[in-house]
């Protein structure tokens, strides 16, 4: 999945297929994580964020369904 990179002080990266709903994030610690089943609208807000890490806590962490790719 291509990812495009972040200003953040946690994430790396974030790609987003729209087909299968699955967000991906590459973590500053080289962990790859995919979040199943998540709406566009909540990837669009994510991409907004003045904060991503923030946003990712509040909205997306422990919300959906999650594997670790690497």
């Amino acid at each position: 999945m291509e990812r495009t990179i972040v200003s953040s002080s946690n994430i790396d990266s974030i790609g987003y297929d729209e087909n299968s709903k699955v967000l991906e994030i590459e973590f500053k610690n080289g962990g790859v994580y995919q979040y199943a089943n998540v709406p566009k609208e909540i990837f669009a807000a994510l991409m907004k964020a003045s904060s991503h890490g923030g946003f990712f806590h509040a909205k997306i962490k422990d919300r959906f369904p999650t594997i670790k790719v690497k």
